[in-house]
């Protein structure tokens, strides 16, 4: 007999090793012995982990039941609710802006900047309700905002002074103006007079067109060629307006002190909008001069000149202000509205009497007050028409002009109107305003803080 074994190996089991013999034929005449059957019967006890009963399902666990001292694994994050809003996600906006130049139309911007011919024409009709188009001009900015579409959501104007005309399309096309609220500031400075007032102020870091402004009321009394030898000092006050830091307009001149040694010429402007400025010599009051348009550019004076327009050389009979289309034109002194109508190249004028001898004339008017009729008195300072181009003019401006006996004098040094108003600056008040400029002035000067120092409207 025969018999044949095969080792089937060592089998490990929890930590247990087992031998395991496997008989693979026996004769079927010989009993097994009854070791190895007993052997044959065995089977391994089933197998539990170590770990396995100490497994909790992860949303079983609390902090109520986690244990301060005990080494825990980190929180898992908590899933986002399935009712939790999503952000809202805006498309996205192209963004087209370009600053005016010379010869270009908003019409011609707009197609530039992508608009369709109906989209064109709505805008332009939109922005022209509220800003007259025929002032653009080149620095102005516009600004386009498109939706991905292709059609536009907000087109933005930014003209003079840091105005902003906004058109926004929507169920509706809406236009507004948003105009900044300005802070004033309080400047003051001194300079030395070596060749020209214009040069000390340039030199000074002083707006240089307050020579216009001194032109005007100390031309007429002081020879500037003649007078001016050379150090003299000029003290000046004025106030800009700022958004943001910037300086936004024209600055405004408040006082002015010209010391020329033998006498003390002194100028204050009115703060009342009313450009009636009132000049003194060693404190008393010599003259009072309404500007026919507030702050505007003295463009031409007094004299003979070769005409603009004609080419030949002719007399100019008053003094020219330019200003843009219907800056208001004051009366520069008290008197009687003698005439209202045309007079050639003139234009449209308005012709006021000072007594029997003085007359003024306001010409190249685009339009005169309603209500404002011939034979009506008017004081100084009051409306009595609008800046326009009427007449043989190449542009926007006032034709100022003083006749006397139907003479034409300078305006700028004629002394006539002077009498007419400077009843008003005489006595308390008058010396009170001079008193409060004088303080002002040295008060500004003196403070390190004169470049910020505010200044409500």
């Amino acid at each position: 007999m025969k018999l044949r074994y095969w080792a089937a190996g060592l089998a490990m089991a929890g930590g247990v090793s087992v031998t395991a013999i496997a008989l693979s034929s026996v004769a079927a005449n010989e009993p097994v012995p009854p070791g190895l059957a007993e052997a044959g019967r065995w089977r391994p006890e089933p197998f539990a982990s170590p770990v396995e009963g100490n497994l909790v399902a992860p949303h079983a666990v609390s902090a109520a039941s986690a244990s301060p001292t005990s080494a825990s694994a980190p929180a898992l994050p908590t899933a986002p609710a399935a009712n939790a809003p999503l952000p809202v996600i805006k498309p996205p906006l192209a963004v087209w802006s370009r600053e005016i130049a010379s010869g270009d139309t908003l019409d011609g911007l707009l197609a530039e900047a992508g608009l369709t011919g109906p989209d064109r024409t709505e805008t332009s009709l939109a922005i022209s309700a509220e800003y007259d188009l025929r002032r653009l001009r080149p620095g102005h900015v516009l600004t386009v905002e498109m939706s991905a579409n292709g059609s536009p959501r907000r087109v933005a104007l930014d003209v003079d002074d840091g105005v902003r005309v906004e058109a926004t399309f929507g169920d509706t096309l809406s236009t507004r103006v948003v105009s900044p609220e300005p802070e004033i500031v309080v400047l003051a400075g001194t300079t030395s007079i070596e060749s020209s007032i214009f040069a000390a102020l340039e030199d000074s870091g002083i707006p240089p067109r307050f020579a216009v402004d001194l032109a005007q009321m100390l031309g007429g009394t002081v020879d500037f060629r003649r007078d001016l030898g050379g150090g003299e000092t000029l003290r000046l006050l004025w106030r800009e307006a700022r958004v943001e830091g910037d300086t936004i307009g024209q600055p405004k001149i408040a006082f002015a002190s010209l010391d020329l040694g033998d006498a003390l010429y002194e100028v204050v402007w009115p703060k009342d909008g009313t450009g009636r400025a009132t000049m003194y010599l060693n404190g008393e009051a010599v003259r009072v001069f309404a500007e026919p348009v507030k702050g505007a550019r003295l463009s031409s004076v007094f004299g003979r000149r070769k005409h603009p327009i004609y080419g030949n050389v002719r007399m100019h009979t008053g003094v020219d202000f330019a200003a843009p289309r219907g800056t208001s034109v004051r009366a520069t002194a008290p008197g009687r509205i003698a005439f209202i109508g045309r007079r050639g190249g003139y234009g449209r004028v308005v012709e006021l009497a000072h007594g029997p001898e003085t007359m003024t004339r306001y010409a190249h008017l685009s339009a005169v007050p309603d209500g404002l009729a011939e034979g009506q008195r008017v004081s100084a300072g009051d409306i009595i028409g609008r800046v326009g181009a009427t007449g043989t003019a190449t542009g926007p401006n006032l034709h100022y002009e003083v006749r006397v006996d139907g003479r034409p004098t300078d305006p700028l040094s004629d002394e006539r109107l002077s009498e007419a108003v400077e009843g008003e600056a005489q006595g308390n008040a008058g010396l009170d305003r001079l008193a409060e400029a004088r303080a002002r002035f040295n008060d500004a000067l003196s403070s390190d803080a004169a470049p910020s120092t505010p200044e409500s409207l």
